[in-house]
């Protein structure tokens, strides 16, 4: 398990965001490119997180102008990647190693929600990337 070092800013974050929604806060993750937060919460406290129809994730987007995302924790890289793409379906993850020794993980998904786990603009493939490559060293996610 790798040492994941927070900045003072998401510090801020996770105590705004434990504050409004009682929920135990493993990381947060600020990712430029999407304008977005990514919240890792302790296993079952996503709906904590959440609140009812999103009603606490839409506060926060207003009071912060990002995005915010809440993904469950978990110890595996596939239980990781499996949560990162909810509500797809995933069907198997399989870790691998190329040639060149990076580690890279290929998910199978039913066909059906394959446009759902990689979302608008790769989002959610991209949300699983970052929180493996943080926690696991993994260097890419592929849904092929």
């Amino acid at each position: 398990m790798p040492t994941i070092r927070l900045t003072e800013e998401e510090m801020r974050y996770i105590a705004l965001f434990e504050s409004l929604t009682g929920a135990t806060t493993k990381d947060c993750v600020y990712d430029p490119q999407m304008n977005r937060l990514i919240f890792l919460v302790k296993p079952g406290q996503v709906g904590l997180a959440v609140g009812r129809n999103g009603i606490k994730v839409k506060r926060l987007r207003q009071l912060l102008g990002k995005n915010i995302e809440v993904v469950e924790y978990a110890e595996t890289p596939e239980e990781l990647i499996k949560n990162s793409l909810f509500p797809a379906k995933v069907r198997a993850v399989k870790i691998t190693k190329t040639s060149d020794g990076r580690k890279i993980a290929i998910v199978t998904v039913d066909p059906a929600y394959k446009g759902l786990a990689i979302g608008k603009d790769g989002r959610n493939i991209s949300r699983a990337r970052i929180l493996v490559k943080r926690y696991f060293d993994i260097d890419n996610v592929i849904i092929p």
